[in-house]
C-alpha cells in the first residue's frame, strides 16, 4: 500500500511542482492587476474568464477523461478523440465570433467589449486542441514534460501581460491577447506528440464508445464549473463590477488550497484507474482520503492564519495587494473550505469512474449547480460577496456528500471515518483558537505559528497513527526503501 501511496505522492509532487510554479507565476498577476486595473476593469476580466471556464466544458465535453479511460484499449483512441474535439470546438468558435456584440450584451459586459468575445473564442479553441495531448502525457507518466509545458506557458503569459499592459497600455485587452499567445505556445510544444499519435484513421465504433463515456461528463462538468464561476455574473448583476473585482481578487487568494487539490487531482485519476482491479484498491483509496484531508487541513489553517499578513507584505515599497481589495479578506477562509470539500469530491470520483457510472457524476454536479444558483440568487442580494462565498462552500459540501453516498453503493470503500472525524475536530479546534488571539503584532504571529505546529504534532503524538505508519513515514523521510 505504502509503495502505491508513495508513487501517488511522487507524481502528485511533479504535477504539483508544475502546478505550484505555474499558479504562483499566475498569482503574481493578481498584485499586478490590482495595481494596473481598476476594480471595475478587473471585474470585467473576472466575468469573461468565468464564462471561458464554463465554455471550456462545452468545448472539451469530457473527451480528455474518455481518452484516459480507453487509451490502453485501442491505438486509434488518440486520433478519434482529437478529431471530435477539433470539430466541436471549431463550430463553437465560429458561433461566438459570428456575432460578438450579441454575446457581449448577453454576458452583461456591454457591447463596447465585443472584442473580448473574439479573444475568448480563440483562447477556448486553442486550449481545446491541447487537452488530448495533455491527457496522453498523464497516462504515459510523462509528468516532467507535462510540467515543463505548463510552466513555460505561464511564464509567457506573465511576461506578455506585463509587456502589453504596463508598457503598451492595452488594459483589459492585453490580458486576453497575452492568453492567446501563451495558448498558442502550448499547442506548439504539443505538436510533436500530435504528429506522432495522429493516424487520421477515424474509428466510428470507438468514437461512439468515447462519446458514451464522455457525454454524461458534459453536464457534470457544466454543473461543477457553474458552482465555481456562476457567482461572478450574478454578483455583477446585483452588486456591480467593483464588487466582482474585489471578490475575484480574494477568491484567487485561495490559490494555496486550489494548488493542493489540483496537484492531487492530476495524479489521482490515472492512479485509481490503473489500480482499479487490484484487491487492495478500496483499502488504499480509503487511506489516501485520510492523508489528503490531514494535509488539506494544515493548508487551510496556515493560509487562514496568515493571509491578512501576507497581502500586506511590501515589495519595493508597494503592498502585495492594493488596499482597495482588502475589504474581501475575510472571504478567504470560506473559499479555502470550499476547495477542501471539492478535494473530497475528487476523491469520491474513483469508484464511479471505475464502474463507468458517470451519469451519477452528472446528477451530483447538476444538483450542486442548481443549489449554487439558488443560493447565489438568495444570498447575494442580502450579503453581497459573502453570500457568493458561502454559496460555493455549501454547494461543494452538498456535492461531496452526494458523491460519497453514491460511490459507496456501487464501489464500496470503508473510509476511516473515526480518523476523518478527528481531523475535522483538529481543524475546528486550532482554527477556533485563533479567534482568541489579537490579530496584530509579533506575538500574534508567534502564537498562530505555534498553533500551526501543534496541529500535526497532536496527531503524531496521539494514537492517530499506527506504529507501522510512523515507521514507514520515518523511512520515507530518511530516504530509506
Amino acid at each position: 500500500m505504502f509503495k502505491d501511496i508513495k508513487l501517488l505522492g511522487k507524481e502528485s509532487a511533479i504535477y504539483g511542482l508544475s502546478t505550484v510554479i505555474a499558479r504562483l507565476l499566475n498569482f503574481f498577476l493578481l498584485p499586478f492587476y490590482t495595481h494596473y486595473l481598476t476594480t471595475g476593469d478587473y471585474g470585467i476580466v473576472a466575468t469573461v474568464f468565468s464564462y471561458i471556464a464554463f465554455l471550456n466544458i462545452l468545448y472539451q465535453y469530457g473527451m480528455d477523461q474518455a481518452y484516459m479511460r480507453y487509451s490502453k484499449e485501442n491505438e486509434k483512441t488518440f486520433t478519434s478523440a482529437f478529431i471530435m474535439v477539433f470539430i466541436v470546438s471549431l463550430v463553437f468558435t465560429l458561433i461566438l465570433t459570428g456575432n460578438p456584440g450579441f454575446w457581449a450584451d448577453t454576458a452583461g459586459i456591454k457591447f463596447q467589449n465585443s472584442a473580448l468575445i473574439k479573444y475568448a473564442a480563440i483562447i477556448l479553441f486553442l486550449d481545446a486542441l491541447s487537452i488530448v495531448g495533455f491527457a496522453d502525457l498523464r497516462m504515459s507518466h510523462k509528468a516532467s514534460y507535462y510540467a515543463f509545458i505548463r510552466v513555460v506557458s505561464i511564464v509567457i503569459n506573465l511576461s506578455m501581460n506585463i509587456l502589453l499592459i504596463a508598457k503598451f497600455k492595452l488594459g483589459v485587452e492585453g490580458v486576453f491577447i497575452a492568453n492567446i499567445i501563451s495558448s498558442s505556445i502550448t499547442l506548439i510544444f504539443l505538436a510533436p506528440l500530435h504528429f506522432k499519435r495522429l493516424k487520421f484513421e477515424f474509428d466510428g465504433a470507438l468514437s461512439y464508445k468515447l462519446l458514451s463515456f464522455a457525454l454524461p461528463l458534459l453536464p457534470a462538468g457544466l454543473g461543477a464549473m457553474a458552482v465555481r464561476v456562476i457567482d461572478r455574473p450574478i454578483l455583477l448583476k446585483f452588486s456591480g463590477e467593483s464588487a466582482v473585482g474585489i471578490y475575484q481578487a480574494n477568491y484567487k487568494l485561495g490559490i494555496f488550497m486550489m494548488l493542493f487539490v489540483s496537484m492531487f487531482d492530476q495524479a489521482w485519476r490515472p492512479f485509481f484507474i490503473e489500480r482499479a482491479d487490484k484487491e487492495e484498491a478500496p483499502k488504499l483509496f480509503a487511506r489516501v482520503l485520510t492523508y489528503f484531508l490531514l494535509a488539506g487541513g494544515w493548508i487551510f489553517l496556515a493560509v487562514s492564519f496568515f493571509i491578512a499578513d501576507i497581502v500586506k507584505i511590501r515589495v519595493a515599497g508597494t503592498a502585495l495587494i492594493h488596499s482597495d481589495y482588502y475589504a474581501g479578506l475575510t472571504l478567504v477562509p470560506i473559499i479555502l473550505g470550499a476547495y477542501l470539500f471539492y478535494g473530497l469530491y475528487v476523491n469520491f470520483l474513483a469508484g464511479i469512474i471505475i464502474r463507468k457510472k458517470t451519469k451519477w457524476i452528472m446528477i451530483a454536479a447538476l444538483i450542486g449547480a442548481a443549489a449554487n444558483i439558488l443560493l447565489n440568487l438568495k444570498l447575494i442580494p442580502l450579503y453581497g460577496m459573502y453570500g457568493a462565498a458561502w454559496s460555493v462552500l455549501i454547494s461543494y459540501i452538498l456535492m461531496a456528500v452526494m458523491l460519497h453516498e453514491i460511490s459507496r453503493r456501487i464501489y464500496p470503500v470503508k473510509y476511516e471515518y473515526a480518523r476523518i472525524f478527528k481531523i475535522f475536530i483538529g481543524i475546528g479546534f486550532y482554527g477556533g483558537l485563533v479567534f482568541l488571539v489579537d490579530g496584530t503584532g509579533k506575538n500574534a504571529v508567534l502564537m498562530k505559528s505555534a498553533f500551526l505546529l501543534m496541529y500535526p504534532a497532536s496527531f503524531w503524538f496521539s494514537r492517530f497513527f499506527h506504529n507501522s505508519e510512523k515507521a514507514r513515514f520515518k523511512k520515507i523521510l530518511t530516504g530509506k526503501k
